[in-house]
């Protein structure tokens, strides 16, 4: 299970990486919408990837695959 949440921080970051890579490569104003169109691509597979992730983690709780751990409620 840490290697899943490893690799979906990994794929996470990549994205934001680039999301930001798209923004501040230059180029000319024709490629300015390609280069946006890019960007929210690049953000929305990001966006995805976290609730994947998140999603994930729910599921594995709820199968007792993994356990939460602290302090206990209550105290």
């Amino acid at each position: 299970m840490s290697y899943l949440v490893a690799l979906a921080f990994l794929a996470i970051f990549s994205s934001l990486a680039a999301a930001l890579f798209f923004m501040l490569k230059g180029g000319q104003e024709a490629d300015a919408n390609q280069k946006s169109k890019r960007m929210a691509r690049a953000l929305a597979f990001r966006v995805g990837f976290s609730v994947l992730l998140f999603v994930c983690i729910l599921v594995s709780w709820q199968l007792g695959w993994i356990h939460p751990t602290g302090i206990a409620p209550g105290q």
